[in-house]
């Protein structure tokens, strides 16, 4: 009686992948000096309790919270204002840079000219740029040329999702059927036309449900901008913790939890809208 061999062909394989990881791994670990037993030491963690009961019970004043609302608005303010601003760069940018409306892959099936693939080298370029950069690293530079407040916010929100954004939608443009827009291309159409009713339909709830995605980043971005004197409820975290004021930082936490919470359930409704 034949035996049935149960033994699994890509074992090795996975096996050697699993050491090759182990071994890049483990000198990333030791550059990062990743050491959790200093965690455990009996110091730090009078430390860190000592730090973290001084959160509770969070400020709940009225002067605190009119303060802590505006503080709110103006995060959510420079987030949108922020993503609007990059939306206006993205979207141009992304269809410069996607093949999705070349007339030559629509007409040599899939391949685009050499003129097509050179005029969209430096926009891909300049997004590389744009979003290589950090955002914070923009809003230093934008508190050095406007000074502090929300302003310097929005404009590196702008400029660094301005990049990430028009990466993604190029990409998105170009992963979609491609076969109703290049038939409209080779009927004659324009390129905006073919656009909205040969790519744009099958590209919009991705499009929306990666956008609320990095709204929701740029939520959190503008609070880490704080720090740097772009105003909002990263400003006035700072504030506080340089003043020991951990119930402020807890109530300002949670409002920031509010907002990502929000935020999801958000991008979970559109995308039901959508689907």
């Amino acid at each position: 009686m034949l035996k049935r061999d149960t033994r699994d062909p890509a074992a090795l394989p996975r096996l050697l992948l699993t050491v090759l990881c182990l071994a890049v791994l483990w000198p990333g670990l030791h550059l990062s000096e990743l050491n959790p037993g200093v965690l455990l030491q009996a110091e730090n963690r009078q430390q860190m309790a000592s730090f973290v009961s001084a959160f509770w019970p969070p400020a709940h004043d009225r002067d605190f919270l009119a303060l802590l609302w505006q503080a709110t608005l103006q995060t959510l303010a420079v987030a949108t204002a922020g993503m609007t601003l990059a939306l206006l760069l993205a979207v141009p940018a992304s269809l410069l840079a996607s093949r999705a409306l070349s007339l030559r892959a629509a007409s040599r099936g899939g391949k685009p000219g050499f003129w097509s693939r050179t005029l969209r080298l430096p926009v891909r370029g300049l997004l590389v740029f744009l979003r290589s950069v950090p955002e914070i690293v923009w809003a230093l530079l934008f508190v050095r040329a406007v000074g502090l407040g929300p302003t310097a916010g929005v404009l590196a929100i702008a400029i660094t999702y301005a990049g990430m954004l028009g990466k993604v939608y190029a990409e998105i443009f170009e992963s979609v059927d491609q076969r109703p827009a290049h038939a409209l291309l080779q009927a004659g159409s324009g390129r905006l036309a073919a656009f909205c009713y040969g790519i744009l339909p099958n590209a919009v709830a991705e499009l929306v449900s990666y956008t609320v995605y990095r709204w929701e980043c740029a939520v959190r971005a503008s609070v880490v901008m704080g720090f740097v004197g772009a105003g909002g409820l990263g400003q006035q975290i700072d504030l506080s913790m340089r003043m020991f004021a951990g119930a402020e930082v807890a109530s300002m936490l949670l409002a920031f939890l509010v907002l990502v919470i929000l935020a999801d359930l958000l991008s979970r409704l559109l995308r039901g809208r959508l689907a």
